[in-house]
């Protein structure tokens, strides 16, 4: 398999592997969770498995974590065969989603937890627990127990225990799913910054899009054991490879068969993202119902509808758009002013879009 270069969010350019998969296969009885599977991510990433539940993504991590064998297949960690390696040997840490701390330990000992089982003598393993405690901005809490910090706290103390090892891979499963929305974002930031300053390569598995795609250099779409697709965030959200991946990513607008050719013009299968809508006064001359029209010469597509469904979302606002024919068309408008009188539930609304923005998908 050749070298591929990929840009991190760090700016360097990294062409190294960190973690290799080769048609890796995982049968639980007649269940295939994991279906020959090829993945390379290179050293210093930040990637991300990101997949509905049941799809797989865990257990490629766990694959990778050596928690679970492989079927059929080869696993590389920097470019070392380790299929048949115990967790303990493999240079790879685990942070789960329970932080998995011990209640008894204080912040200090759960930190240096590993490096005791090891061996480290006393000074040096309480001089890079602290070390590893200041990386994740925990200075001044070595002494408490798991209990006197919050969610947050806890999240950077388990961070902190897989650190201080200094793994050459960071393996994060669903790390941020216990903690409500402020703090998760929070961490999500704190999480990125933390891969930037390490140099560690991450590898995320979450179920959340905007998580894979706030933090991530490069995402691998995982269905039903398979990846559907991989790439940089803006790829994947910008230019789908199948329908699959156009619905799960993000929210869009998924045209098929007669919905194609009524709305986009053409036969096919095409994703529209909702806020490169724009909603227009139906007034207009040029916003009509289209049936097989001819593509316009501006470069954009029009039609009216009638607004369903209006909700309020904090930063925008989404619309439900009941279009000629049966149709329907989602549509997100940013909360820059206030909502037209026109623009209400039971109202006739204008939308217009350019046509580069209906992309082709595979059914």
């Amino acid at each position: 398999m050749a070298e591929t270069e990929t840009r991190t969010r760090t700016g360097t350019t990294a062409t190294r592997t960190a973690v290799r998969l080769e048609a890796v296969t995982k049968d639980f009885g007649t269940v295939r969770a994991v279906d020959a599977v090829d993945l390379t991510v290179h050293e210093g990433e930040f990637f991300s498995l990101l997949g509905p539940s049941g799809s797989g993504k865990t257990t490629l991590l766990r694959l990778v974590a050596g928690f679970e064998q492989p079927t059929a297949g080869r696993i590389e960690l920097a470019g070392q065969d380790v299929t048949a390696t115990p967790p303990n040997r493999r240079d790879a840490h685990t942070v789960f989603q329970d932080y998995a701390l011990f209640p008894h330990m204080t912040v200090e000992q759960n930190v240096a937890y590993a490096l005791t089982v090891r061996g480290v003598r006393k000074a040096e393993r309480l001089a890079r627990a602290r070390e590893a405690l200041t990386t994740v901005r925990l200075d001044g809490f070595a002494a408490r127990r798991p209990a006197e910090l919050s969610g947050g706290q806890r999240q950077r103390v388990a961070l902190a225990r897989a650190l201080v090892d200094r793994p050459a891979v960071l393996l994060l499963d669903e790390p941020l799913g216990a903690l409500d929305l402020a703090l998760r974002q929070e961490m999500q930031t704190e999480l990125k910054e933390l891969q930037r300053t390490t140099g560690i390569t991450f590898l995320l598995v979450t179920h959340d899009q905007d998580e894979a795609l706030t933090m991530s250099d490069r995402i691998a779409v995982v269905r039903d054991g398979r990846i559907e697709q991989t790439g940089p965030p803006v790829e994947v959200y910008e230019r789908p490879a199948t329908a699959f991946v156009a619905g799960f990513v993000g929210t869009t607008n998924l045209l098929r068969g007669e919905a194609a050719v009524r709305v986009v013009g053409r036969p096919g299968t095409y994703s529209i993202r909702p806020e490169r809508i724009l909603l227009t006064d139906p007034a207009e001359p040029s916003a009509v119902p289209l049936v097989e029209p001819e593509p316009p010469a501006d470069g954009r597509r029009t039609v009216t509808g009638r607004i369903t469904d209006i909700v309020h979302a904090g930063a925008h606002t989404r619309f439900t758009i009941a279009l000629p024919h049966g149709d329907r068309l989602t549509v997100l408008r940013q909360n820059l002013t206030g909502l037209p009188e026109s623009a209400r539930p039971g109202c006739e609304i204008g939308l217009s879009w350019d046509e580069k923005d209906a992309f082709p998908v595979p059914s």
